[in-house]
């Protein structure tokens, strides 16, 4: 599909057609000679690093040391015309995945080597941002980092911002991959091509030469081991030559740079780990935008496959905690493409919003009603990035709808991810009742509760919540996350002390009842969750000296607490659960999943267990906590709060333990904090429970949870 017709590229179209006379005295050649227009796509999204901004200035420079590449002959606004270069491409003679032959293979390696003879002084100048040092492997890489995140990930923030962070890529996934890139041997810079895949492989027809590599607008200057590595990935060749390319490249590179290859066997991995890492922005967007088009069942299936293979290239790279199945990934491409508008064809193309079934639980509100709840369901998949929020469980998402005049926040659950600490309540009941008991409790209204979704994934369940951060929802929410100010220590205070108002019952009608212990059921919860971690967890734990289940019932049995008036309790007082405000109220109490009902000083030490607090805090939220509540609510407290720390000091000792093992919700912060301290946390479990500290027999291990 070369001569004659039109080629489009993603970043071009190229017309090859043959010269008129006119035409071809002003370029100089012969009439008839084909030639290559090439016009800049103005709909192309900028998914590639881009150094040079002219095609043609690279060319010059390339063509005494590749004198057979195009050579540009005309410059036009937004088009170019080439000189045509007799052959078909690589692609269409050996398709990717296949095995290439080891002709080609040397043929491909030389032609890389010679670009490293093209001398600097004939290539456009550099950004200020490169590095100085012409051998600086580390400042290169790094610099590419900053430049896939600025000219791919930033370019794209408003339209796909909301889609990455809704599939888990964090926004500072990229800097940090700069952070963490090794220092390298070093290389001498050279040119490089960037963009070596089949397509851009020309096999001639002569044979003289056999290969010549065309679309250079990607050219760049810097170490060539990215060469080489962006060529392995792109080539997609099959994983047992690539031993064979890395072999073949290193021979013809030293008889050309023999400082290029330098390190190659240990820092090559580093330039293909960024290769993968940055691939997923082009990837997720072009598979998001391929809807346009076909927005039907067999578009979706089509579109989740390339982002969950995108996904799972990056994991590692990226290091994404969390990797979503192809149910949620689909989910999350239906609701980004609706609320685009409509498309222009597919099945799916007549919807204007997504449809949806209300859960009776939650009757239409006045102030909500079902016309809104379409409202956010349509805006929730085009909330930026910095309006969605991935939680341990949920990810949400805010938004305006018209006609409403405050903001709502659209939650779903996370698929494939498992808490180990149960909830026995539902959310929204709990809600419901805080709301209808009229209690002095900041905490969101729920609104909606309903399944989306008509693919073949069909439930899809979602609540809609207020939401309760700045009214500029622009703005990121405040979290205490360094610990409570006085006033704030004492309206905190005051909310627990108000869920008193609460009517329990209708909740948990269990709790309270004659013989009903709070402590047990802690316990009881806990032996659970220990004998259910994974097998690995467990021989971990046991490795570290925590006892396993049954041993720990055991030492659980030998303490009690006094039997308190039980009231609503949040669960998980943790400071991402606390929002500032600026009125009496001082924070808004969030995210109940957790939510239980049992005695009121398990909150209060829980939340002290969860947030930096300090001494004269911790003391001045008891005496107040004390004061307000009746003694039935806190006899005996003074014996028994060291209790609650100390089974929250072991819950922890496990639980953070099986994040460090699994890597689950490691992207949320309350949980990245946790086990950060991890080694502290462990001490002191193991103390608190009267153990011996065990030394581990590998000392490595030990460092590492250090």
């Amino acid at each position: 599909m070369r001569h004659g017709k039109a080629h489009s590229g993603y970043h071009n179209k190229n017309y090859v057609l043959p010269l008129t006379g006119p035409m071809a005295q002003l370029l100089n050649r012969e009439p008839g000679m084909s030639a290559t227009v090439r016009v800049r796509r103005a709909d192309a999204l900028p998914v590639v690093i881009r150094t040079w901004q002219n095609e043609a200035e690279i060319l010059r420079a390339v063509r005494a040391a590749l004198p057979h590449v195009p050579e540009c002959l005309f410059e036009g606004n937004g088009f170019a015309i080439h000189s045509y270069v007799e052959g078909v491409p690589l692609s269409s003679v050996c398709g990717n995945g296949k095995p290439v032959d080891t002709l080609l293979i040397g043929e491909i390696a030389q032609l890389l080597a010679q670009m490293a003879q093209v001398r600097r002084g004939t290539l456009p100048g550099l950004p200020a941002s490169w590095p100085s040092n012409g051998q600086d492997s580390q400042g290169f890489l790094q610099t590419l980092a900053h430049c896939a995140d600025q000219q791919i990930r930033r370019a794209n923030l408003h339209a796909f911002g909301g889609l990455f962070a809704a599939l888990g890529i964090p926004e500072d996934a990229l800097t940090r991959f700069a952070e963490r890139v090794p220092v390298m041997a070093r290389r001498p810079y050279s040119l490089l091509h960037a963009d070596l895949h089949r397509d851009n492989l020309i096999v001639t027809y002569g044979g003289h030469p056999s290969l010549i590599c065309v679309d250079w607008e990607l050219a760049t200057y810097g170490d060539p081991l990215h060469d080489l590595a962006t060529h392995l990935v792109r080539m997609q060749y099959p994983g047992d030559q690539w031993s064979e390319v890395i072999e073949t490249w290193v021979r013809a590179m030293e008889g050309t740079r023999p400082g290029a290859v330098n390190g190659v066997s240990k820092d090559l991995r580093h330039y293909v780990a960024f290769e993968q890492a940055q691939s997923v922005y082009p990837d997720v967007m072009r598979a998001a935008t391929s809807l346009d088009e076909s927005f039907d069942q067999k578009g979706l299936d089509e579109a989740t496959v390339v982002v969950r293979r995108a996904l799972a290239a990056a994991q590692a790279p990226l290091r994404l905690r969390h990797l979503p199945g192809e149910a949620e990934i689909e989910r999350v491409l239906f609701r980004w493409r609706i609320s685009r508008g409509e498309a222009r064809k597919g099945l799916f193309s007549s919807f204007v919003t997504v449809p949806w079934t209300p859960d009776k639980r939650v009757p239409e509100r006045p102030d909500f009603p079902y016309l809104a709840v379409q409202g956010a369901l349509h805006a929730e998949g085009a909330a930026p990035a910095g309006r969605v929020f991935k939680g341990t469980g949920h990810l949400n998402s805010v938004v305006r709808v018209p006609g409403i005049d405050f903001p709502v926040v659209v939650r779903r659950k996370v698929k494939n991810v498992f808490r180990r600490e149960r909830s026995f309540l539902s959310e929204h009941a709990v809600l419901k009742a805080i709301e209808t008991s009229r209690v002095s409790v900041a905490a969101p209204r729920i609104l909606a509760l309903g399944e989306s979704y008509p693919g073949k994934y069909r439930k899809d369940s979602f609540a809609i919540h207020t939401y309760e951060g700045p009214l500029d929802i622009d703005r990121p929410p405040n979290h205490p996350v360094h610990g409570l100010l006085p006033h704030e220590a004492d309206r905190l205070v005051d909310q627990l002390c108000a869920l008193k108002g609460v009517d329990y019952t209708k909740l948990d009608p269990a709790a309270g009842a004659a013989g009903y212990s709070f402590y047990s059921y802690l316990s009881d919860q806990l032996v659970l969750l220990v004998g259910g971690l994974p097998k690995e967890s467990q021989q971990l734990a046991r490795q570290l000296g925590l006892p396993d289940a049954e041993r720990l019932r055991q030492i659980l049995a030998r303490h009690r607490v006094s039997d308190r008036e039980p009231t609503l309790l949040h669960g998980d007082l943790n400071p991402w659960n606390l929002v500032r405000r600026d009125d009496a109220l001082a924070l808004t109490i969030i995210d109940w999943e957790m939510a239980i009902v049992g005695d009121p000083l398990y909150d209060l030490v829980r939340h002290m267990h969860l947030t930096p607090t300090r001494p004269e805090i911790r003391d001045r939220m008891f005496r107040r906590w004390e004061r307000l509540l009746p003694d039935t609510h806190t006899r005996a407290w003074q014996q028994d709060w060291r209790v609650y720390r100390w089974i929250e000091i072991v819950r922890s000792a496990y639980v953070d333990l099986d994040r460090l093992v699994t890597g689950a919700s490691l992207d949320a912060p309350n949980v990245r904090r946790a086990v950060d301290s991890y080694a502290m946390t462990l001490a002191a479990a193991i103390g608190s429970l009267g153990l011996p500290a065990r030394a581990t027999a590998n000392p490595h291990l030990a460092r590492a949870l250090a």
